[in-house]
């Protein structure tokens, strides 16, 4: 058995490792930064309060990695695994918060281990992995305002609501858990109204920018998300269908977290314990969601994406260790510890080996050759510098992320044409059949993408 001196250093070896592992295999494996990275970039380049898919913080959170490193892709992939270890770093403080043995902390962890999300995805950053910290960061520190009161816990828990929200707008699933939460238990939690009151106050006054940018833009990332799952075609079967496909996708994302559990536990059996405050507390912020996002689909229909529940169980672990601690047969660890090491081991192969053997994906995308043919037609032609590209996310995205000049992406310009000055030199990308009748520069096609450039000569 570890001695419980060294589980600290085991957790901190094991986030280390996780980061310095899945930065090193897509740096080496992929030739293009992965298309919602690229996504994020775009919008990135050209920064604002909301864009047309997603609200701003995992664009914020990549132009300031672009800011400090440039167009390096090892970069983006570092992003994405610091925003995991802070992740783990807030289960596992939580889960020392529940447990008084620190070995119980430790498999809380690394039992996530079993569950893809937290490992074979997470090299794409995206709105997904942008809301994990601050899912678990918002459940630390309401479970710290509860428990002591202290203001400065509930304004951290403000602050890290908003900047979830900001990240992906599905967190409002775990606020209203937290929100359910209090209101089941009111009569003893009396005392933290007010500063529950005062942490929603500050969140709200956090997010008016975000809000007076919707208004703004007709609520654009609203009905793209309800475009998402379907809504827009209504079709009875879907609020029967849809919420089983959810369950059954969700029963197969779980195989190996239960795998892993049940390795270490002596009997399936247990008890659970609803005048336990932390138990019932672990039930309300992992199930919840759960549930409401199934009733969501079997109430409207919506078709609910698998990679949408990323951040849903973060405290997966925590919640049946504290079910199954009693039943915990520590004689069996290193009969655990084998079998997450294989996980752990098999999740970076089995992406190094998709990445070699399949040459089809975005990934293999020849986006920094592309850039390069381009601007070498674009000095051929003008004097001046690009600064501005227009197109979709991934044609358009990766010239703004490539080029030199980092210029701004744009979907459209609509309205913002006659913004425009002489010395700005644009790119238009799109369908090469449409553009090569109506470009009024100089057109180039580098398949399937058409290309037109205007410029000062």
């Amino acid at each position: 058995m570890i001695l419980k001196k060294n589980i600290t250093k085991l957790f901190y070896l094991f986030i280390f490792t996780n980061l310095l592992l899945w930065t090193l295999v897509p740096s080496i494996s992929n030739l293009n930064l992965p298309l919602d990275t690229i996504e994020a970039l775009a919008w990135g380049s050209n920064l604002n309060w909301g864009f047309n898919k997603h609200p701003p913080l995992s664009a914020f959170a990549v132009e300031l990695t672009f800011l400090i490193f440039g167009a390096n892709d090892w970069a983006f992939y570092l992003l994405s695994q610091i925003f995991l270890i802070v992740t783990f770093f807030y289960v596992w403080k939580m889960s020392n918060e529940i447990f008084e043995n620190k070995i119980h902390s430790l498999l809380s962890v690394i039992i996530l281990s079993g569950i893809f999300f937290y490992n074979f995805t997470t090299p794409e950053f995206n709105v997904n992995i942008s809301q994990l910290p601050f899912w678990a960061l918002c459940v630390y520190f309401f479970w710290k305002g509860i428990s002591t009161n202290a203001r400065s816990s509930w304004v951290l828990f403000g602050v890290f609501s908003t900047l979830g929200f900001l990240s992906k707008y599905l967190f409002i699933y775990l606020l209203l858990a937290i929100f359910i939460y209090f209101i089941f238990n009111l009569k003893n939690l009396k005392k933290c109204i007010p500063n529950y009151f005062l942490s929603i106050v500050i969140s709200l006054v956090l997010l008016i920018p975000h809000f007076l940018w919707l208004f703004e833009n007709d609520f654009i990332t609203i009905f793209y998300g309800l475009n998402r799952s379907g809504l827009s075609e209504f079709k009875i079967f879907d609020h029967l269908i849809n919420p089983l496909i959810f369950l059954a996708k969700q029963f197969l994302v779980l195989i190996p977290f239960f795998i892993l559990l049940f390795i270490i536990t002596k009997k399936i059996k247990f008890k659970i314990n609803l005048k336990s405050k932390k138990l019932l507390f672990l039930i309300f912020i992992n199930l919840i969601p759960l549930l409401l996002i199934f009733l969501t689909s079997v109430i409207t229909g919506a078709k609910i994406r698998t990679m949408w529940i990323t951040p849903f169980y973060l405290f997966f672990g925590t919640m049946f260790i504290e079910i199954y601690r009693k039943n915990l047969d520590f004689k069996k660890l290193k009969k655990f510890y084998i079998v997450f090491i294989f996980f752990f081991i098999l999740s970076p192969t089995l992406y190094l080996g998709v990445s070699i053997f399949d040459k089809t994906k975005r990934t293999d995308y020849p986006g920094k050759e592309i850039s390069r043919l381009v601007q070498n037609k674009w000095n051929d032609n003008f004097v001046n510098e690009i600064k501005i590209v227009i197109g979709d996310e991934w044609s358009a995205g990766n010239l703004s992320y490539h080029l030199r000049s980092r210029p701004k992406w744009f979907n459209n310009l609509k309205e913002k044409a006659t913004l425009i000055t002489d010395e700005e030199g644009v790119i238009y990308t799109g369908n090469p059949k449409v553009l090569k009748k109506i470009c009024p520069g100089v057109f180039g096609e580098i398949r399937p993408v058409g290309y037109c450039m205007i410029g000062k000569k």
